[in-house]
C-alpha cells in the first residue's frame, strides 16, 4: 500500500515543474526512458509549502503506472504516514483513499504533509481548472501488505459484496468496466407469486374423471360405525379386528363422529397394524353445539397424536339440513371448524358437509372444499328395475356436478341397498343388495365418481330404527360377510 502511495506522489510531482526533490537510490538505475512516472521521489524530502497545485498537469499522470504491482518497494521512515491524494469528490485531507480506481477530477485542497509531527496545514490553493477526464484505469492488483505499517490507513472504498476482508489478507477491489456508485440502494427480492391462500383448506380438483379406482378391491369406499350391537363403545382390539376385514373390501372408510374415541382407535389400529386404509373423518352436529365442540376437540387431539397423513377429509355434519338445521347455522359450523383447524396447523385437510342431493345448495357448496351428497333410489316412490335405479342416482349426481358444485369435486357420501325391510315399491333382499352394489360400483366408476357404499356392518345398535335402516351392511352385526365380495369384481 505504501508503494502505491509513493508512486502516486511521484506521479504528481513528475507532472509539476516547480518542486525539487531528491530521487531515491533506485532511480539511479533507470535510464533511457521518457516516462516521467518512472522517476520516484522520497515524499519526506518534498517541500510541500512550495507546491503550486494549480500547475499540476493532471492529464500527464499515468495512473496505470501508479497502481502497477511491479513497482519497486519504497522504504518509508518508521514514523511517517502514507501520502494521501485528493478525492474525486470534495477533498477530505484527513481521509485519503489511494485505492480508488479512477483519478480525481479537480482537487480543492492539498492533503496534510506526511511528516512525523503534524505540519501546519498549507493554504488552500485556488481551484485548478478541471483537467480532461483520463481514461478509466484498469482494475489494480492488490499490493502486498506491509510487514508493520507505522499507522493504520484509512479504510478502502466499499468492496464487492462477496469479497472477504480480514486483517491478514490484502483487500482486493474489483473494479467493473463502468464503476457504479457504492451507495446504490439494494432492491429487495419480491416473490414472483404470492403465498397460497389458506381457504379453501384443500386444492380444488374440480374433476370427476376416473377417480373411483378401487385399487383392486371390490369397493372404492365404505362407511364405518364401530359401535357394539348394544350401542356401547368397542375397544381398540375390536376396532382393529373389524378394520382388517374391512380392508379386504375397500381402501377408504368414512366415519361420522369422534365419540367413543373412534377416530383415535381407528388411527391407532391402522398405524400399529399397517392396515391399508385411508380415513375420512366426521363431526356430529345433530346433538347440538356441546357435542360438536367435543367432537372437534377429539379430532384435533387425534390428528396431532397420529398425524394427518391418514386423514383425507372431514365432514362437518350429515344430513342436518334434512333434519331441520338452517343453512346459515350449518355454514357457520363449517367455518368454525375450518378456523380451528387452521389455528391448530391442520389446514391441509379438506373440510365440507354431507347432505341429501335435493337439499344441497350452491351456498353450501361454496362453503365446502368438496361436495359430498347422499343419494338413494330405494326410497323412491316408484321402482322399475335395479338398472333404472342405478341410472337414476348417477343422473342426480351429475345434476349436482353440473348445477351446484361450482367446479368442485362431487363424491357420494352414501348410496346402498338394504337386504331386508320394507320401504315401498323397491324390493329389499340380499340378492338385490348384491345386484345393486355390482351395478352401482360399475356406473360410478364409469362416471368418474368417488363413493362411500353404505355401510360396513348391519346397524343393530340403532335401537328403534326401521328394519331396513338396520340392514344395509355388507357384514352382519357379528362382522361376518353377508356374501362373497368376489361377486363385486
Amino acid at each position: 500500500m505504501q508503494t502505491t502511495i509513493a508512486s502516486l506522489v511521484s506521479a504528481v510531482l513528475a507532472a509539476t515543474a516547480v518542486v525539487s526533490a531528491a530521487p531515491l537510490a533506485q532511480d539511479n538505475e533507470l535510464t533511457n526512458t521518457n516516462n516521467v512516472l518512472e522517476v520516484r521521489y522520497n515524499p519526506a524530502a518534498v517541500d510541500w509549502s512550495k507546491v503550486d497545485w494549480s500547475k499540476v498537469n493532471w492529464s500527464q499522470v499515468d495512473w496505470t503506472s501508479v497502481f502497477s504491482s511491479s513497482q519497486p518497494n519504497v522504504v518509508q521512515p518508521p514514523a511517517q504516514e502514507p501520502v494521501p491524494v485528493p478525492q474525486p469528490e470534495a477533498p477530505k485531507p484527513n481521509a485519503p483513499q489511494p485505492d480508488i480506481p479512477q483519478p480525481p477530477p479537480a482537487p480543492v485542497a492539498p492533503p496534510s504533509p506526511p511528516v512525523p509531527s503534524t505540519p501546519p496545514t498549507p493554504p488552500a490553493p485556488p481551484t485548478p481548472p478541471a483537467p480532461s477526464t483520463p481514461p478509466t484505469p484498469p482494475a489494480p492488483q492488490a499490493p502486498p501488505a506491509p510487514p508493520a505499517p507505522p499507522a493504520p490507513l484509512a479504510p478502502p472504498p466499499p468492496v464487492a459484496h462477496d469479497a472477504k476482508v480480514t486483517s491478514s489478507v490484502p483487500v482486493v477491489i474489483v473494479a467493473p468496466p463502468t464503476p457504479t456508485p457504492p451507495s446504490a440502494p439494494v432492491v429487495p427480492v419480491i416473490p414472483s407469486t404470492p403465498p397460497a391462500p389458506i381457504q379453501p383448506s384443500s386444492p380444488n380438483t374440480g374433476a370427476n374423471n376416473g377417480g373411483a379406482s378401487t385399487g383392486g378391491r371390490p369397493l372404492w369406499g365404505l362407511t364405518y360405525s364401530p359401535y357394539n350391537t348394544d350401542g356401547s363403545c368397542p375397544d381398540v382390539n375390536t376396532v382393529t379386528a373389524q378394520l382388517q376385514k374391512v380392508a379386504a373390501a375397500t381402501g377408504h372408510i368414512r366415519l361420522y363422529s369422534t365419540d367413543c374415541s373412534q377416530l383415535s382407535s381407528v388411527l391407532q389400529a391402522i398405524t400399529r397394524n399397517n392396515i391399508a386404509l385411508d380415513v375420512y373423518a366426521g363431526i356430529w352436529l345433530a346433538a347440538g353445539p356441546t357435542r360438536m365442540q367435543a367432537d372437534l376437540d377429539q379430532f384435533v387431539a387425534a390428528a396431532k397424536t397420529y398425524g394427518t397423513g391418514l386423514i383425507k377429509g372431514l365432514s362437518v355434519g350429515n344430513e342436518d339440513i334434512s333434519n331441520g338445521m338452517s343453512e346459515a347455522t350449518l355454514i357457520g359450523y363449517i367455518n368454525q371448524v375450518r378456523a380451528r383447524l387452521q389455528a391448530e396447523g391442520l389446514s391441509g385437510i379438506p373440510i365440507y358437509t354431507t347432505e341429501q342431493d335435493a337439499k344441497f345448495s350452491r351456498a353450501m357448496a361454496a362453503a365446502s372444499d368438496i361436495v359430498q351428497v347422499n343419494i338413494y333410489a330405494m326410497f323412491d316412490g316408484y321402482f322399475a328395475n335395479l338398472d333404472a335405479s342405478v341410472k337414476s342416482v348417477i343422473q342426480r349426481a351429475n345434476h349436482i356436478k353440473n348445477n351446484v358444485a361450482g367446479g368442485k369435486l362431487v363424491r357420494f357420501g352414501e348410496s346402498g341397498w338394504a337386504s331386508s325391510g320394507n320401504t315401498g315399491p323397491s324390493p329389499l333382499s340380499l340378492a338385490n343388495e348384491i345386484a345393486y352394489a355390482q351395478k352401482f360400483k360399475c356406473a360410478a366408476a364409469a362416471a368418474g365418481f368417488e363413493y362411500f357404499y353404505f355401510e360396513a356392518k348391519d346397524a343393530q345398535w340403532k335401537a328403534g330404527a326401521v328394519v331396513s335402516e338396520q340392514n344395509f351392511g355388507i357384514f352382519n352385526a357379528g362382522f361376518t360377510p353377508k356374501f362373497d365380495f368376489g361377486l363385486l369384481n
